[in-house]
Order: C-alpha cells, then structure tokens, then sequence
C-alpha cells in the first residue's frame, strides 16, 4: 500500500530531508543528562542503532552547551537541540547540530523588552550560519499567552494554530523556508484535528507529529497510534516522535514503535476508525528526558497508574510531570497534576497549588484528593 502525501516542501536535517515525498523520519529524544556526555552519547549512538533518523538533546544552560560539543564529537546522529526558555543558547549550540527547536510560546521568557519577531530574527540568522534546519514547536500546554488571551479557555487548540501559522508567516517573509512545525497536545484528538486544520491552511508546510506526555506504555502506544493513523493516513505528517515514559536503557522503545506504526498504517492494518475515548480515567505523563531531576520519576508514574486502578471509571484527568520546566504550565489542564523535584512532588488540583509532598507520601495525599473529587462530582 502507498501512503497518501501531502506535497510539502524539502527540509534538510542534517543527512536526512524531510517532506517532498522522502520517507516519514523517526525522531526520539535523549533522557541523560547532557553534561553527562558518555550517557549521551551512549543514548544517542543506541537510538541512532535502533533507527532514530534524528535525536534531540535539552540544552538549557552553557554547561549544556558545552557538553554538546564533545556529544558532537563522539556521534555522527543528526542532533536536534531543544532551546527551551532560553533562545540565546543558539548561538552556543547551533555549530553541534543539524536543527534547533524552539517553542513560540517560551520566547517571551527571556529579554521580554524585544519582540518575538526580532528574536526569530536571531533564531533565523543562526539557522543559517551554522546550516540548521528550525522546528517551531508548538505545545498546547505552553501557548503563547498572547494567543491564549484571545480566545475562550476551553478552546486550546485555535491559539496552537494562529501561533503557529503567525510564525510561518514571518519566517517565509524573511525568506527562511527551512523549518517544519509540530501542534503537540497530550489528547489524540485535539493532535489530529489541529493538525488537520494546520495542513488546509499550510499544506506545503512539513508537519512533525506527535501526542505530548502520552505516558506509559501501553496506553501512550495506543494514544499514539490513535493521532498517527488518522493523519498519516490522510498525508499529513513528515516527521514523528513518539513520546513515552519508560526508564532510559528503554528510550529505543519510541523508535521501535514509531516504525510500526509507519508499517502498520503502510500495510492498512489500523485501527483506530473511533475518536479517542475519554469517558474513565485518563492519565497522561511526559517522556522521560534531561530535565527530570529524580530518576524515580517513572516509577512514580508507574505507581500513580496502578494506584489509580480503582477509579478506571471515572472522567477524570490526572498529569504526572517529570521536571519543573514543563510540570508547572502543564498540568494546568488536568483535575489533578504532580510535577516532580529533586526530593519533592508538588501536587495540584487544576492550577491550584496543594503544597509539595516527599516520594514517599504522594500516593497517599493523591488518593485523597481523588477520592473528594470522585465524591464531589457524585454529590
């Protein structure tokens, strides 16, 4: 079986060129720390073994940036950086890669009296000096505030586009068209029909696909696989990550499943005809990466998911986070959410704050706030 293509135009990625009718990459990202550059390196050589056309690597401060020149050194992958809050790291990273990421909705962190035009500006100018390709990647859980503003809160996914489409915008009047763009939000169904309406307005535009925080297997395969079948089915999609939490030495699990996804959807053996059902309990929880500071983080998610079993039922959303660069932002979304620290676990209803908890009494004032909030909505 032939997939269906959207006709998008060539980006180069390093050795590999996405859209234009090249072959659909697999992308995963690195869960080391990235000042540890044997683990590194180490991950990123295995991923790359396991089939990952692209590798992306947290750089979030100059010790980072320079770990990544020795990471360099040591590996032939295609490296992608992830910029993060930080736009200016650019500069130190961009001689080590082949694409740098950023997130529209971060620029306004840092240097708030420059717009973000002037700051793509940048972005572009190194782009091009150092002959990298630009992700603008947008999250549904960190849109810009300026688009979030305008719209009715319970509509996330017009900000994600008009963000998105604003950006490309820019960048061709600039005359940079060496970028792709990637909607991720942790719902399949907000995934594929954002990047359904992305791909009418921009359809020459490559698009990298992926659902964020889908969590642990096999409830994040399923979710996956959910959103990729439906666009890639259509022609929609270049590029894709698939984003689960498991422990590091199993980081190649990402790639295994995305090739059979792609397999699967090749051969017609899908089967995902019926939106994403969001009836029980739905538990969502970022990848594993860099920026987790307590490696028990994905234990902690494990024993959220068995601890939970009691309540499958109920519609009820909770978002365990592993770092504090994401975890605060984006469990805004969930009834309940924990994002993890070092030594604590901070717990949230919605965007209300119930104060942090050590590893070891989280289940615990999590099972009660479960059980208030199972109440209250039986009430």
């Amino acid at each position: 079986m032939t997939l269906p293509r959207n006709p998008t135009r060539p980006v180069r990625i390093g050795s590999i060129t996405i859209g234009a009718g090249h072959p659909i990459a697999v992308q995963s990202m690195c869960a080391t720390r990235t000042q540890d550059v044997d683990a590194t390196v180490a991950q990123i050589n295995d991923l790359a073994a396991a089939g990952a056309d692209v590798v992306r690597v947290a750089v979030d401060n100059p010790k980072d940036a320079a770990a990544l020149a020795a990471i360099r050194a040591q590996t032939r992958a295609n490296l992608s950086a992830d910029l993060q809050e930080n736009y200016r790291m650019a500069e130190r990273v961009a001689p080590y890669v082949d694409k740098l990421r950023y997130n529209p909705g971060h620029l306004y962190h840092h240097e708030r009296q420059k717009s973000w035009q002037d700051k793509v500006r940048y972005l572009v100018d190194i782009a091009v000096k150092y002959d990298c390709a630009l992700r603008v990647g947008v999250n549904a859980g960190s849109v810009d505030p300026a688009k979030a503003e305008k719209y009715d809160p319970k509509d996330r996914l017009t900000p994600m586009l008009e963000s998105a489409l604003e950006h490309c915008e820019l960048l061709d009047r600039i005359g940079f068209t060496r970028y792709c763009v990637s909607l991720k939000d942790s719902d399949p169904n907000g995934v594929v029909e954002v990047n359904r309406r992305f791909a009418v307005e921009r359809p020459d535009v490559p698009l990298h696909l992926g659902v964020t925080e889908a969590g642990l297997p096999p409830d994040g395969i399923i979710k996956t696989r959910i959103a990729l079948e439906q666009l890639i089915g259509q022609g929609i999609g270049d590029t894709l990550r698939v984003s689960l939490t498991v422990p590091n030495a199993r980081k190649s699990e990402e790639i295994a499943v995305g090739r059979q996804i792609l397999a699967d959807i090749a051969a017609g053996r899908v089967r995902s005809v019926v939106r994403f059902d969001r009836k029980g309990l739905n538990i969502i929880s970022c990848p594993s990466c860099s920026r987790v500071e307590n490696e028990a983080f994905v234990e902690l998610a494990e024993q959220v998911k068995e601890m939970t079993r009691y309540a499958a039922e109920h519609a009820i959303t909770i978002a365990v986070m592993g770092c504090r660069v994401n975890g605060p932002g984006e469990t805004d979304d969930a009834d309940l959410g924990l994002w993890c620290g070092p030594k604590h676990v901070n717990l949230k209803r919605g965007s209300e704050s119930l104060g942090s908890f050590r590893y070891d009494e989280i289940l615990q004032r999590l099972r009660q706030e479960l059980d208030a909030l199972i109440a209250a909505r039986g009430a």
